[in-house]
């Protein structure tokens, strides 16, 4: 009985120890990359081949960017709320309601260049062929383009 109890626990603490070495070393990468600066930013580096220098950059650019991009995203959630408190209000469209949405497409529109311009600038960061990758990948994640107006298809992902 004795020996049946220790062969057991050498068992269990085994599946344990054994767990314990794939977990870790699983996952170590991911770990890794949250200790980073811009964790967000680590897939970046290891898909595009990026250097440390270019890297460092890239994070840099990241890093100023986030502010305008907040602060013109708070700024259309803040627009989006005032349109829902208007249409709550009546059942039809009215001249502010028209200006508030020409507000919104505004700040959109914004939002869009300066997206664009900080892609343009991570691409010019990175290695050339490297940088027209990025931006034909980018692209086609981010933005809209209209297939044909006629076949009812706006906003197809290209």
């Amino acid at each position: 009985m004795k020996r049946s109890l220790t062969i057991l626990c050498l068992g269990i603490v085994g599946a344990i120890l054994a767990y314990s070495t794939f977990y870790l070393s699983a996952t170590s990468a991911a770990r890794a990359a949250q200790k980073s600066a811009m964790p967000e930013l680590v897939w970046l580096r290891e898909e595009f081949k990026l250097s440390d220098a270019d890297f460092q950059h890239i994070s840099e650019l990241h890093a100023a960017y986030l502010p305008k991009c907040r602060e013109i995203c708070g700024q259309v959630a803040a627009k989006d709320r005032e349109l829902r408190a208007m249409l709550a209000q009546t059942n039809n469209v009215t001249p502010e309601m028209e200006k508030k949405l020409a507000e919104i497409a505004s700040l959109r529109a914004q939002c869009q260049k300066n997206m664009l311009e900080h892609f343009y600038a991570v691409s010019r960061a990175m290695p050339a062929d490297e940088g027209r990758r990025y931006l034909d990948w980018i692209q086609a994640q981010t933005l809209c383009v209209c297939d044909s107006p006629s076949n009812g298809v706006c906003c197809e992902m290209k």
